[in-house]
């Protein structure tokens, strides 16, 4: 479909444009002088799990090879300063939620502790009634039981695996379904909960996920209905595994076994985003899709082995990674590209967060933000897509890596593992300070220097973490006495089995 075609079918409420304004959108975007308020593009979302800046080769990666990422962000807005939760689940609430994790009660990635919130509001529950469909391939990991389900919380279609990762089981409700534990298959020939029914796919497991996607994007795009397809893979997190294809080059160059899956791991998801772009190609959907990769927290392995000796892996500069409340553990890629309406190789500097995207996918959908809902956090980042060098005001960004352990008192940890960030300043652990805008990779503590910046962002946080203990509801759950996911499967498996996927036709 056209972008004439597109907006001329937008639906009630929504102003149509001419031809010759549609051909004008991408200037006037870009020089804030049209809104993009109610464009209703459709919504893709690629997040990986556990690829940092340093993990593409368009940033600087000497070892790995991006081709599709790299064209990718060529023909993106970047946004150079967006940030994440120091670990996984915490980055899929605050999407989902618009706020901060620990106000969905979401302190840990496990122990029950993941669960989201059921009085929160999610984001594609407004795109839905919106008359956006909304479809989820991948991981989940906001809660296992019925009612955290991702269908019960605003997804239309469902294609996942259980718990954080492929084949993970803990303590509590945490577990992926049982065949996906078997150690000499994981990642391979993986069972995927689509939709009601338990499903038994063929071939590797990010292949599968990138095929479901897909196949339901066509479907949506051949009906002409507007849709958010969210991908959240779960690679390139441990376990390292990926085909042979893909570690062989690694192996040979002489890394070891595990850097050799994990770099495996991130060229196929490029094969896989390249496959992505492909199919928009064929389907000419360019024009009224947006499309955005991110990642969901900074770099998981910092260090290899090449040839039998330690070395340090490409990071992009930082120190520090995944669970780190410095600038390594949230600052993350984001490339947006949204054809003849977003600039291309265009990079914006504005602080920005996971949780600016509910505003930002609410207001692109005209989708309604209903009084009575929980507090949003973030922003809309609208302005900075009609004109990259809109005026944005300074913010403070909260960060805290949480995973206390459970039935303790959340306050002895106030200050450990934690950070605010503003455009200039970061202030870790209440004693250190870092000059960000002059000093990026975090290598000179400034708090003597500048005892009144580390004051005021100190009582910002007092406040902030006052507001927010209260809504940490998941702190004293007991511990479930089953999997769900282990208890669905074998109660599937008894009365009807488990069905062959039909992969779909692209």
């Amino acid at each position: 479909m056209n972008r004439r075609t597109f907006l001329k079918n937008i639906g009630v409420g929504v102003a149509a444009f001419s031809l010759s304004e549609c051909n004008m959108l991408s200037k006037k975007a870009s020089a804030g002088t049209i809104s993009l308020k109610g464009s209703r593009p459709n919504i893709i979302l690629v997040m990986t799990d556990d690829q940092g800046m340093g993990d593409l080769s368009c940033l600087g990666n000497p070892v790995l090879k991006t081709p599709n990422l790299d064209k990718f962000y060529e023909k993106s807005t970047r946004f150079r300063d967006f940030h994440v939760s120091p670990t996984c689940s915490p980055t899929r609430s605050a999407i989902m939620s618009g706020r901060h994790e620990f106000r969905n009660g979401v302190t840990h990635t496990i122990l029950e502790r993941e669960r989201m919130a059921l009085s929160t509001t999610t984001m594609p529950q407004l795109l839905r009634k919106a008359g956006y469909q909304t479809g989820i391939f991948g991981k989940w990991h906001l809660g296992d039981e019925d009612e955290y389900q991702p269908y019960n919380r605003g997804f239309s279609e469902v294609f996942i695996h259980g718990d954080g990762g492929i084949g993970h089981s803990f303590q509590g409700s945490c577990a992926d379904f049982p065949p996906n534990q078997v150690k000499e298959r994981r990642y391979f020939d993986c069972v995927f909960l689509h939709n009601d029914t338990i499903v038994q796919t063929k071939g590797f497991c990010t292949d599968v996920l990138f095929q479901a996607g897909l196949g339901w994007i066509k479907k949506q795009h051949e009906s002409k209905t507007p849709y958010f397809a969210y991908i959240p893979t779960n690679a390139p997190h441990w376990p390292l595994i990926c085909p042979e294809k893909n570690k062989k080059r690694f192996l040979d160059l002489g890394y070891d076994a595990s850097t050799a899956g994990r770099y495996g791991l991130i060229e196929n998801i490029d094969e896989n985003f390249g496959l992505l772009m492909k199919k928009l190609d064929e389907w000419d959907a360019w024009d009224n899709t947006l499309v955005i990769f991110m990642t969901d927290n900074g770099q998981s392995v910092l260090e290899g082995t090449l040839n039998g000796k330690k070395v340090k892996l490409y990071t992009a500069g930082f120190k520090t990674g995944k669970g780190s409340p410095r600038e390594g553990g949230t600052h993350v890629p984001a490339f947006w590209r949204w054809k003849g309406v977003l600039g291309e190789g265009v990079d914006i500097a504005a602080l920005t967060a996971h949780i600016d995207l509910y505003k930002t996918f609410c207001d692109l959908a005209g989708a309604r933000i209903p009084d009575g809902i929980q507090k949003i956090d973030g922003r809309s980042m609208l302005a900075l897509l009609e004109n990259p060098k809109a005026d944005w005001s300074d913010r403070e960004l909260f960060v805290h890596a949480g995973r206390w352990e459970k039935g303790d008192d959340p306050n002895k940890y106030k200050y450990y593992r934690c950070a605010v960030r503003t455009q200039r300043w970061r202030f870790v652990n209440n004693d250190t300070l870092y000059d960000i805008a002059n000093d990026p990779y975090e290598s000179t503590n400034v708090i003597d220097q500048h005892p009144e910046v580390a004051e005021k962002l100190r009582k910002a946080y007092d406040k902030w973490w006052a507001e927010t203990v209260p809504l940490m509801v998941n702190e004293n759950c007991p511990l479930a006495k089953e999997h769900p996911q282990e208890v669905r499967y074998e109660k599937q498996l008894k009365e009807r089995g488990i069905p062959d996927w039909v992969p779909p036709k692209l």
